[in-house]
């Protein structure tokens, strides 16, 4: 049975658990945020995918702008509810990626401070990840040092590409090496597509969670294994969610295509090793949003237990359903032990209870 915990509701429920349980991409706002999202959205003309998000983001009617901006009302009363111990925190989609540099860094850096405080004051139930502008790499590597060596959180985040350009394009390898000698894990989150590959997902809006947000970062991630980056950097870690935007299940085919098939192009990168064996050694997931025992089972016998970290997407995705997906799950009490807590807390470098 865990021992009972501070919250900032009070005391924590005495509920009798088997399982520490870390959620590993948990989302949350601030007003800094909320007030640049409404001066770009102010000179929207034209359908933007990312930018629809942010109507909902910062409609204070709509159904995640209050639990956004919510750190220690609602959101710890769900969590005692659920038998959750601790969030992640991350600051939500977009970022700030889609803001001019100055205002991003702004925004950025008030952000971090508020995570930082918030661990501060309930380091028993929160720890996060900082945000930086990829817009501007200089000030991106400046905000991550500090982020990670003075305000202490527990690694980084960025919301896939940024103007269109991924970060395997190398104008982003020096922020890449910092994270890296930082030894600081990096979430790559979702977003809309690239502008270039967007149109062909508008009809019925494929363009968001339900298609393109997996297409996009599973692309933005193999963008980074073929580049050469993990022979570059070794010690980078990238986490991804959503099971691995589906690279998992192609793991195979990658390899075989790369390393063994008749076609070859001669303008390629050469790699140290595998596509696959990347994937296994510098990356890890999470099951946020894919509350599918199924493919649980197939993630952990492809990349194996312990590159596999619960999540639950709050508050995009419920609390309740994602806490029975794990309990549930048709795996060993040991596996379980890994994914609700113990890579978290090794990948993130979280204090163990």
């Amino acid at each position: 049975m865990s021992p009972k915990r501070k919250t900032g509701t009070g005391k924590a429920k005495a509920k009798r658990k088997d399982f520490r349980r870390i959620a590993t991409e948990e989302a949350f706002s601030t007003p800094e945020q909320m007030d640049a999202m409404r001066d770009v959205l102010a000179k929207q003309t034209q359908y933007h995918p990312d930018l629809f998000l942010w109507r909902v983001q910062t409609n204070p009617n709509g159904p995640v702008n209050k639990a956004l901006l919510d750190l220690e009302g609602e959101r710890m009363k769900i969590m005692d509810r659920d038998g959750v111990d601790m969030h992640l925190l991350s600051l939500t989609s977009t970022g700030v990626q889609m803001m001019e540099a100055g205002r991003a860094l702004e925004v950025a850096i008030a952000a971090n401070d508020r995570l930082a405080a918030a661990i501060q004051r309930h380091p028993a139930r929160f720890t996060g990840l900082a945000t930086v502008p990829p817009q501007d790499v200089p000030a991106a590597i400046k905000e991550a040092e500090r982020a990670i060596s003075k305000l202490r959180l527990n690694g980084l985040i960025i919301n896939s590409h940024t103007n269109g350009e991924y970060l395997s394009d190398r104008k982003y390898w020096p922020l890449l090496e910092a994270i890296a000698g930082l030894r600081a894990a990096l979430y790559i989150h979702p977003r809309a597509p690239i502008p270039a590959m967007a149109e062909a997902y508008r009809p019925d809006h494929l363009e968001h969670a339900i298609w393109g947000y997996q297409a996009e970062t599973g692309l933005h991630a193999l963008r980074l294994i073929t580049s050469g980056v993990f022979d570059a950097f070794p010690n980078l870690k990238i986490v991804l969610g959503h099971m691995g935007e589906a690279l998992p299940y192609w793991l195979y085919r990658l390899d075989y295509m790369w390393c063994t098939a008749s076609i070859k192009f001669e303008d390629r990168v050469t790699l140290k090793k595998k596509p696959s064996e990347y994937f296994k050694q510098n990356f890890a997931i999470t099951t946020s949003g894919m509350n599918w025992h199924p493919v649980l089972k197939f993630c952990i016998e492809a990349v194996g237990a312990d590159n596999v970290m619960w999540a639950i997407d709050y508050p995009y995705q419920t609390s309740p359903e994602a806490v029975k997906f794990m309990n549930s799950a048709p795996i060993s009490d040991a596996d379980k032990h890994k994914i609700f807590h113990k890579n978290a807390e090794r990948i993130f470098r979280i204090k163990p209870e």
